[in-house]
């Protein structure tokens, strides 16, 4: 089955789950899924245990030595024990007309991760970037619960259709999400306290899908792209439809494929006939001139390269760096692997034997529906000798480049794919399945990595995520809940003058969202990536949330939490001056020389690049033909590539636009 069909039928799974929450059916008590086995229950605050039952049902519920009792009413129940401090493990015993028992319980920090795909990112994905962490870490005080892709569009859900509490230990770390591990790994090194992550990102989601409905009554626009999926029988026939125009599509290509009838991937092949293309790199600029005009369809690909025995003898992982869109993979004839879109790495092991000395050959299917087929830049591209799927990735291994000429030829060429409704990213969508099923649980606090989806509509994203974060906290009713975000890291094409750009304009709004109490923010321009929206290095982003964290929900007052931080900027004769909080023992220029990426412009925002003067923990900028500068701009840029203002902790500045003080 395609990835698009696989797609549509786990919505329509998903639908039917979803219709069979929204009317329970209560013959014996139960307890929701986070109140399970190895849950991690919020320290110094009213425990609270909840669940249903029969109308009038009697539920006696026994937890840490202490008993409460209660009686069901419109089907659910609800009892509070003290608050106790860090520490177990403690059994809850609830009984009804049956008995349930939940072993295994600890006292700690409870955190919601959320937000988009770089918060959701497992461990597994950048594992090559960790050697040994997953073979190797023994932390079961840090406790995951993580919530599968899950919708709702009739209002909140009670409980969640799956999920268990699962320890960061081997047989569980793989699928942790990596920032959220690195975050509380950083927590639980400061407080000694357990920490639970509830896990419920949804890659590609925009922040409305996050947004209860009450909160979107001011934002007409979304709540009126809700309201057809308040019918059931609009999001089948949805469902039904774009299941049946992916299967089509894919259908159809099959069908026109002519490597697929003519069996392109074996082994020996006459391929005389086809052209020669340089990988990486995209066909677009680097194919034959008469095919550059090839956007949607089939393409295949062949190179033979010459191994020694001893080589062909090893273990051995093809890297097959980022392919768009999605790729199946042949070695000798034999499929060793395929992905079905773009984003996740191409690490396929080959099985033992498989390789030959001598002359051996690698056959690429690539599917294109995103209209831009190619290899992006800058990836490994490489068949790595005396590795394993689980070994070191980088050390060790003698990697035979994969790069340069390879053979090429269109198999088919077929029209768009036409457009799919993304069911979970619809208004209010994964606030109802995804978070509303957490509010009856004490919390420390969340932590969010989200903004990627909404950066063509970057003008409005202030208000939204503002809107967003009181939303959140007015749900939870735990007063002004510590709210820890990630700023979006550096992305896409440097460009070497200023301008415009609405990843900055992202920053920007999400830079100003401090203003709100109880915030935090962790700069993430320098870990970034060019070429892929989801970058490896997720310590460096989980280890800035956590310093965030220590400080605002840990009342870490004097720790230096975040890079330098803009707190005016005047006008002195033709120079700006620029003052900064959050310095340390001064500011810092990373790389030694002068401050790059910094830009000024009069009244008229035409930016020019500025020179810099750092005096102690202040800069003076300037620039010639500018006499009465008003705006300045830091690492305006989808990627500020050089960017170098950090502070005396080595954190660095948030990009911002700043205007005189009139």
């Amino acid at each position: 089955m395609n990835n698009k069909s696989v797609i549509s039928t786990r919505c329509l799974a998903l639908l039917c789950a979803v219709f069979a929450l929204c009317s329970p059916a209560y013959a014996d008590v139960s307890l929701p899924r986070l109140l399970s086995d190895g849950a991690v229950l919020q320290r110094d605050k009213p425990i609270i245990i909840w669940g249903w039952a029969d109308e009038g049902e009697q539920v006696k519920v026994s937890f840490a030595g202490k008993e409460q009792s209660t009686v069901a009413q419109q089907g659910q129940w609800q009892v509070t024990f003290p608050a106790r401090k860090a520490g177990g493990t403690y059994d809850l015993v609830v009984t009804g007309k049956n008995t349930l028992r939940r072993s295994g319980i600890v006292l700690g920090d409870v955190w919601i991760a959320s937000g988009q795909s770089n918060m959701e990112l497992p461990l597994r994905r950048v594992k090559y970037q960790y050697p040994g962490l997953i073979e190797t870490t023994q932390q079961p005080d840090i406790r995951e619960f993580n919530v599968p892709v899950l919708y709702a569009f009739k209002g909140p859900l009670k409980d969640y259709t799956q999920g268990q509490w699962k320890t960061a230990t081997p047989e569980h770390l793989e699928g942790f999400s990596a920032v959220g591990f690195f975050f509380a790994q950083k927590i639980l090194a400061h407080t000694k306290v357990p920490v639970g992550i509830i896990t419920i990102p949804v890659g590609g989601s925009p922040a409305e899908a996050w947004m209860s409905e009450s909160a979107l009554q001011q934002y007409p626009h979304y709540l009126e792209k809700l309201q057809p999926f308040k019918n059931d029988a609009h999001v089948q026939a949805t469902i039904a439809t774009d299941k049946a125009n992916s299967s089509k599509w894919y259908t159809d290509l099959a069908a026109a494929d002519i490597g697929l009838k003519n069996n392109w991937s074996q082994a020996e092949l006459d391929s005389s006939d086809w052209k020669t293309i340089q990988l990486p790199g995209f066909f677009k600029e680097n194919a034959a001139p008469a095919d550059r005009d090839f956007t949607n369809g089939a393409v295949w690909l062949r190179k033979t390269i010459e191994l020694s025995p001893a080589q062909a003898a090893q273990k051995a992982v093809l890297w097959l760096g980022c392919i768009v869109d999605g790729d199946e993979v042949f070695v000798n004839g034999q499929a060793v692997g395929q992905t079905g879109y773009q984003y996740p790495p191409r690490i396929y092991a080959l099985p033992e034997k498989l390789l030959k000395a001598g002359k051996n050959t690698i056959a690429i299917r690539i599917t294109s529906y995103s209209g831009n087929p190619g290899f992006v830049r800058e990836k490994r591209y490489a068949l790595m000798l005396g590795e394993s799927e689980l070994g070191a990735g980088y050390s060790g291994s003698e990697a035979v480049s994969l790069e340069g000429d390879w053979q090429y030829k269109i198999a088919a060429r077929v029209g768009n794919m036409q457009p799919g409704t993304t069911l979970h990213y619809l208004p209010a969508a994964l606030y109802n399945a995804k978070l509303a099923p957490a509010l009856p649980l004490q919390i420390k606090g969340f932590i969010w990595y989200q903004g990627e989806s909404n950066v063509t509509r970057a003008a409005e994203y202030q208000q939204l995520f503002s809107d967003l974060i009181v939303d959140w906290r007015n749900q939870f009713q735990q007063g002004d809940i510590p709210f820890i975000y990630a700023q979006l890291a550096n992305f896409l094409p440097a460009n070497p003058e200023p301008g415009e750009s609405a990843w900055a304009e992202l920053r920007e709004a999400q830079r100003q969202t401090l203003a709100l109490k109880n915030t935090a923010m962790a700069v993430a321009i320098d870990v970034g990536e060019w070429n892929d929206i989801h970058p490896l290095d997720k310590q460096s982003v989980g280890e800035r949330l956590a310093l965030g964290a220590l400080k605002v929900a840990y009342g870490k007052k004097g720790l230096l939490a975040s890079g330098p931080v803009l707190k005016k900027v005047v006008r002195k004769g033709d120079s700006l001056e620029l003052s900064f909080t959050e310095v340390g023992k001064g500011l810092q220029v990373r790389g030694g020389g002068e401050v790059k990426h910094m830009a000024i412009a009069g009244a008229d925002k035409k930016f020019v690049w500025a020179k810099v003067q750092l005096k102690k923990n202040t800069l003076r900028v300037s620039a010639n033909g500018i006499s009465e500068p008003k705006w300045v701009r830091y690492a305006w840029a989808d990627n500020p590539e050089g960017a170098n203002l950090y502070n005396s902790a080595g954190l660095p500045a948030s990009p911002f636009e700043a205007s005189v003080l009139d």
